[in-house]
């Protein structure tokens, strides 16, 4: 099953309840920020991606479906579809982290709320919150939501006795 829904919406000129829902999935990473990251971790998979904006030589697109691919043995970009199925990248992302010279970078909203927040962002080795809002796509506006980038490199796995490592960026 693809991760990608084709949705076609049209909003009006002020009309910003798209931006709120999960009509509108995907928000293309920006490139400055990528590089920052990459620079740091060296990715060598993007599994979110379109072979129009790819950001790694390997990657797997809506048809090849990244939630049913192995990502073992890479350094793994992930700018997830903001929908609904979002707890599945963080699942899969999680479980992805326990697999032997396995790192995973998520680029996604900071919805602190949520459960799939608490059941597998809290497990990650690092958080780090984005100080202001980022532009994605080249946007003329920056996003309507916080981000943060989570870090899935050991398994450390229990928030209680091994809390994540928390910074801005």
């Amino acid at each position: 099953m693809p991760w990608v829904q084709q949705t076609e919406v049209k909003v009006k000129k002020h009309d910003t309840r798209v931006l709120f829902s999960s009509k509108s999935m995907e928000w293309a990473t920006p490139r400055d920020f990528f590089h920052k990251l990459d620079s740091q971790f060296n990715f060598t998979l993007d599994p979110c991606a379109r072979s129009h904006n790819a950001l790694c030589s390997k990657y797997f697109t809506p048809d090849e479906d990244g939630l049913e691919q192995d990502w073992s043995g890479n350094k793994v970009f992930v700018n997830p579809p903001y929908g609904r199925g979002i707890g599945r990248w963080f699942q899969k992302a999680y479980e992805e982290s326990l697999k032997k010279d396995t790192t995973v970078v998520m680029l996604i909203p900071a919805r602190t709320d949520t459960k799939y927040w608490h059941k597998y962002a809290m497990k990650a080795d690092e958080i780090r919150l984005i100080k202001g809002r980022l532009k994605f796509g080249g946007g003329k506006n920056s996003a309507p939501f916080p981000s943060a980038v989570i870090v899935f490199s050991s398994g450390a796995g229990d928030p209680v006795e091994n809390p994540p490592k928390l910074a801005v960026m």
